[in-house]
């Protein structure tokens, strides 16, 4: 099983856009290709494993991103911008 993103134009970010099967990540990537940039939708295609995929569960979400939360600094409402600051 391998997880497919496709990025459409140059300059954006590679989107996932779907799984699929495939023996070897020289297979997936013809299969990505003929599956998802059938009508010229992508210049980039990346095949990843999807057993190489680590992601939080969406049941833990309250306890793992809860540690955001007492770090102010990383909101910008912790800083003043400074008079004479433009394009900011």
């Amino acid at each position: 099983m391998w997880e497919v993103f496709v990025r459409s134009r140059r300059g954006l970010s590679h989107t996932h856009a779907g799984s699929l099967h495939a023996a070897d990540a020289r297979m997936a990537l013809r299969n990505a290709r003929d599956l998802f940039t059938r009508r010229s939708e992508g210049v980039s295609l990346w095949v990843v494993p999807s057993r190489a995929i680590t992601a939080s569960s969406p049941d833990e979400k309250d306890p793992f991103f809860e540690p955001a939360a007492d770090k102010p600094y990383r909101h910008p409402t912790f800083y003043e911008v400074p008079e004479g600051v433009r394009n900011l």
